[in-house]
């Protein structure tokens, strides 16, 4: 490959080995769709007329503990690069170190959070070391895929390296939506001047598990797991009016036909699922991994926990005793969002809006418990440096800080729910007790795509086989969570959902996404021309 000419900027326009080219590109990422749909969704990409595949590389996944390193399965980049140029698309690999991407910290890792004085994307020695130490891994794996690059632009050919097709989505406002039309008359114009082009997103997919990130240029927002984006292929891999529109307008600028789109998969709306049994989260405390006591609230990245890489994703319990009542203040402490306990009984809800919960005067010793959320980490912006997760500082009772806390991580990783299913589980004809772990048993043929919807639920997380499907949460706009067919398979799937505040008696699926309301995005968004 070296001995190619590569891609060449020497006049107004690129040129690859020679040839005049375009960039046509579209973005998706290979860490939001499952590997078994790799290959459908770079053919549909190919047979809307793109030439050209770019993704983006999260550091967080690839190096999730210090010096833990993960190239495998899911995330197998170099298979991902390799099929890629098997179907005859071409790669604009984005490799970091941050990337934004509406990723949990931009795609850095949580662990560089331990360190008090670390100043994120800057020559900051304990940053740039970290970097160098991930791109000694990193780059040796991509360097013999590549051709050769340019190395300068002389008359600068033009190329919006991300139009942006749709918009993300933050839990509890409208789902954004972007016009086909308008889209498209200004990708007419684009190409008529001969501009090359990369869509962001051309197929969102999913931010599975944890790994959603979160809006703050002034009031922190969490961003939902579906990263649908309004974008062409929909976040299940179907065809859409954008998609159709651009295929058709690509198709009159392109010399030859290009392929014909793929079949889309097949997807079934499941008979909706009984639950069956459940365990209290309170139950559920000895499953987790080990517990941890200091005379003051440690946050989740400081905990001890996986190897002294602390905690990354999911909840803290914070706990300690009590002898009076009065205002519980968080002083702003608490990220993202705290469920207040007074010997297991919820009295109330401790977020960024709200800091303060009166507690019940009574002179003998009672537990406080504040369940603690990690809600996604800003992704971009000026709090990037400021994402430590937990209770991030004292929290006092009537002005005196408490001490002698006990706290339990619960990062509810796949280890943690495969210990919790050997417990003993309560059947529901019992009143629960929450917040509580519910489940029932899916009994699938042939596995297909589906949505799973929760109505009548309130807010949690769903756990399918033991993975980490996403959260759910009645705000809206999302009201279903994608669920892969390869996620399930024949006979038995156990679904898990954690439930903090209220459960149905079903688990319902759906064929298709589901959104509350939606409000149209401004053009003026759209843009950045490079």
């Amino acid at each position: 490959m070296s001995e190619r000419q590569g891609l060449r900027a020497d006049s107004t326009h690129f040129t690859l080995d020679g040839a005049p080219f375009r960039i046509l590109g579209g973005s998706i990422h290979y860490f939001r769709v499952p590997r078994a749909y790799w290959r459908d969704r770079l053919l549909k990409l190919k047979a809307c007329g793109l030439n050209t595949l770019t993704t983006y590389v999260p550091w967080n996944l690839h190096e999730p503990e210090r010096g833990v390193y993960r190239f495998q399965e899911e995330l197998d980049l170099e298979g991902y690069i390799r099929l890629a140029g098997e179907l005859g698309l071409w790669v604009i690999l984005r490799p970091g170190p941050y990337i934004c991407a509406e990723w949990d910290l931009g795609g850095l890792p949580s662990w560089l959070l331990q360190d008090k004085k670390m100043k994120l994307r800057t020559t900051y020695s304990g940053f740039t070391s970290a970097v160098n130490s991930y791109f000694d891994k990193l780059i040796p794996r991509v360097t013999p895929l590549q051709v050769k690059y340019v190395l300068f632009l002389p008359q600068k050919p033009l190329m919006v390296m991300e139009y942006w097709s749709g918009w993300f989505d933050v839990w509890g406002e409208p789902h954004h939506v972007f016009s086909a039309p308008e889209m498209i008359s200004i990708v007419r114009e684009l190409l008529d001047r001969g501009i090359s082009i990369n869509f962001y997103m051309f197929h969102g997919g999913t931010s599975f598990g944890f790994m959603n990130g979160a809006f703050d240029l002034g009031t922190y927002k969490p961003q939902t797991s579906s990263y649908d984006y309004d974008a062409p292929l929909t976040e299940s891999g179907d065809y859409t009016t954008k998609y159709h529109l651009l295929r058709n307008l690509l198709s009159s600028y392109s010399n030859e036909p290009i392929s014909e789109p793929p079949a889309v998969q097949s997807r079934r709306a499941y008979e909706p699922l009984a639950v069956t049994h459940y365990i209290s989260l309170w139950e559920s405390l000895q499953c987790a991994e080990t517990l941890f006591r200091a005379d003051d609230p440690v946050n989740m990245e400081s905990l001890p926990a996986n190897h002294n890489n602390g905690q990354s994703y999911g909840y803290t319990l914070y706990q300690t005793d009590i002898y009076s009542g009065g205002d519980l203040n968080s002083r702003n402490h608490v990220r993202d969002r705290a469920l207040v306990f007074i010997d297991r009984e919820l009295i109330g809800v401790l977020d960024n809006r709200t800091q303060k919960v009166k507690i019940p005067h009574s002179k003998s010793e009672r537990t406080l418990s504040l369940l603690v959320e990690n809600c996604g980490r800003v992704n971009y912006g000026p709090a990037l440096d400021n994402q430590q997760k937990g209770l991030v500082g004292d929290i006092t009772l009537d002005n005196v800080p408490l001490k002698k806390f006990t706290m339990h991580c619960l990062d509810m990783k796949t280890s943690f729910i495969n210990r919790l299913q050997s417990q003993k589980w309560t059947s529901v004809g019992t009143k629960p007790t929450y917040p509580a772990f519910f489940r029932g048993s899916l009994v699938v043929d042939q596995p297909t795509d589906t949505f799973l919807k929760l109505p009548n639920w309130s807010k949690g997380v769903v756990f399918v086989n033991g993975q980490t499907l996403g959260r759910h949460w009645s705000v809206g706009p999302q009201k279903a969570l994608y669920l892969p067919g390869p996620w399930l398979r024949s006979g038995d799937n156990e679904i898990v959902v954690f439930e903090e505040l209220k459960a149905a008696e079903t688990i319902q699926f759906a064929e298709n996404l589901e959104y509350g309301k939606t409000v149209e995005v401004s053009t003026q968004l759209f843009c950045t021309l490079i």
